[in-house]
């Protein structure tokens, strides 16, 4: 290809083929997440702060459990010590491999991820595991209602990101509603009588 053949295709390349493919393809303009980055994955800008806000909290109420269920795993004591180490370990490996997936989506909607104690605290919906290792019994009363929260939280994110037609998001909450409500009703048949 001769030089001048060169820097007309070149040219030709960098021009859209009409207008409409010059636009981008969100609900508005996409805006930079960071210096000298635009985002436009089909997500409006807002739609994409927003559904990022909602999982971080849903990476924060994720992380506080994963505390808490090993905290419960080190210290479980009483006749139902085996089941209940055996069944906590499983669930808090679970929990641990769970935020990585849950802070990459974040991170791919163009916003930071939290990660400190202090941001876990705030932005969760459940507390911190308590001082003093309770019974057994009260342990699996904890959980149930860590997994049923976890799960109200990846609940309440789901019109959002229908609306913004989030596929990646839906799935992933998708994945921890089934994981968490699976939890809670495993754990709930522990308290039957």
């Amino acid at each position: 290809m001769a030089k001048n053949d060169k820097k007309t295709a070149d040219k030709a390349a960098d021009k859209p083929a009409d207008k409409a493919a010059a636009k981008p393809a969100s609900k508005s303009a996409a805006k930079p997440a960071t210096k000298g980055t635009a985002i436009d994955i089909g997500i409006a800008a807002s739609d994409r702060a927003a559904i990022a806000k909602g999982l971080n909290g849903l990476l924060a109420d994720t992380f506080t459990l994963y505390l808490t269920t090993h905290n419960f795993h080190w210290n479980v004591t009483g006749p139902m010590f085996n089941t209940l180490h055996t069944m906590f370990m499983a669930q808090y490996t679970e929990l641990w491999n769970a935020v990585d997936p849950i802070a990459e989506r974040v991170r791919a909607l163009g916003y930071p991820a939290i990660g400190s104690f202090a941001d876990f605290a705030k932005a969760s919906t459940l507390p911190d595991a308590p001082a003093q290792p309770p019974k057994a019994k009260e342990m699996i009363r904890i959980l149930v209602t860590g997994h049923e929260a976890v799960a109200r939280t990846a609940r309440a994110l789901f019109p959002l990101v229908d609306e913004a037609s989030d596929e990646p998001s839906a799935d992933l909450l998708t994945q921890r509603l089934d994981v968490h409500e699976k939890a809670a009703w495993m754990l709930r048949s522990l308290l039957e009588e």
